[in-house]
């Protein structure tokens, strides 16, 4: 995903007109000096929206760490399984 696409998806929830909270963040310098780069050289709209594009990532991210431990534990039957195996057996598929 290009920069530019990152800081459109980081602004989504923004654009949605889903409630907001300010809040205040410390950050090391260098965070900061990276932040303020990306908005000058054009790639982020904003401080915020890179901030908030790095934070849905992590969300996915994690989302995706519990779903592989759900399958790791319950494994990847589903209850899906039964309706393939009768459909099989009981359909036919013409060409």
């Amino acid at each position: 995903m290009s920069a530019d696409a990152a800081s459109q998806n980081g602004m989504l929830s923004a654009t949605l007109g889903v409630m907001s909270t300010q809040i205040a963040v410390r950050l090391p310098d260098e965070m900061v000096a990276f932040l303020d780069r990306s908005v000058a050289e054009g790639r982020v709209p904003s401080r915020a929206a890179l901030v908030i594009a790095a934070l849905e990532r992590e969300m996915r991210r994690q989302a995706a760490l519990r779903d592989a431990e759900v399958l790791a534990d319950v494994g990847a039957a589903d209850d899906l399984d039964e309706l393939v195996k009768w459909s099989a057996r009981h359909l036919s598929v013409e060409d």
